[in-house]
């Protein structure tokens, strides 16, 4: 009778951890249809040369995706041949971020992204509305994910364990002659909903978040080097005094700054000795127009 209870177990069992991998296995071939689709209509969002037609793809692509992140353990499928979105995972796992933009017929940009959280059950994700143009002082306001700031972020850095806030670096394009990139500051509240600025750095301004602008025919180093736990960036400044405001002309001038983890905030660090940072290139943004076919990650425009 043992031997038969045994045996019944062990059929069961195998029956069990059968079913879950022909579950697994159907669920990942669903979500590679939906990769494939999400694929062709990004190119069509990113490329087509009406724009129109780029916002009827970009709302085709919203609802793609959100079925496609309904199917079971779709938080853990990298969509990586999607190449118009940049999807990056938070370093604790907990939640990754889905940001890309949709460029405007006057070469400005409005942003979309949706925070999806790792969970076990049905599919929790927390849409991020773009605010940026009603955002009277961005680098002062916290915000909710319905007056996001929009951006497309390329690296999490996650900051203290009880508790802890996330530090984001992404690429804001902004319009014809100038783009931004952003230092953001994302935190959860008791509820889980998603805060958006945090007066956490030390600099003589004590923004909320931190904003470059530059002109749109220069690249600007923002990087995150982990063994230093600094964040490191060109130092922005005009071609020529007199264009000395005019943000749109602005490009690196060869020097550094820099923000340093210190107790849990970051200190502010001018002219940084680039001899002793590592030469590594961080991913950082790339127009997609220019790489949608090659790339889905970020570059130093």
């Amino acid at each position: 009778m043992k031997r038969f209870l045994l045996f019944a177990f062990s059929l069961l069992t195998c029956i069990h951890c059968f079913a879950q991998h022909t579950d697994e296995s159907a669920n990942t071939k669903h979500l590679q249809v939906y990769q494939d689709s999400l694929a062709n209509i990004g190119k069509e969002m990113v490329n087509n040369e009406a724009g129109p037609e780029r916002i009827n793809a970009n709302y085709k692509f919203i609802k793609t995706l959100v079925t496609a992140l309904k199917v079971p353990n779709s938080f853990s499928f990298p969509f990586d041949s999607v190449k118009a979105v940049t999807i990056v995972n938070s370093p604790d796992n907990t939640f990754r971020i889905i940001s890309w933009h949709v460029t405007n017929d006057d070469d400005s940009y409005r942003f979309y992204g949706a925070i999806q959280m790792n969970t076990s059950g049905p599919l929790h994700l927390i849409p991020l509305e773009d605010y940026s143009p009603l955002l009277k002082n961005p680098e002062d306001s916290i915000v909710n994910n319905r007056k996001w700031y929009g951006a497309q972020y390329y690296k999490i850095i996650k900051v203290g364990v009880e508790n802890p806030y996330y530090v984001m670096l992404g690429w804001k394009g902004y319009t014809a002659d100038a783009t931004k990139k952003v230092i953001e500051v994302l935190s959860f509240n008791k509820n889980g909903l998603p805060i958006f600025g945090l007066p956490v750095f030390d600099n003589k301004k004590g923004q909320k978040r931190i904003i470059f602008e530059y002109t749109r025919q220069a690249s600007m180093m923002l990087k995150y080097i982990p063994e230093q736990h600094l964040i490191i960036f060109d130092h922005l400044s005009p071609p020529d005094n007199k264009f000395k405001g005019k943000l749109e002309m602005y490009g690196p001038d060869l020097t550094y700054d820099g923000f340093r983890l210190k107790n849990g905030r970051w200190e502010f660090i001018e002219n940084l000795d680039m001899r002793n940072v590592p030469s590594e290139q961080d991913n950082t943004y790339i127009d997609p127009k220019k790489t949608a076919d090659t790339t889905n990650t970020v570059g130093n425009n």
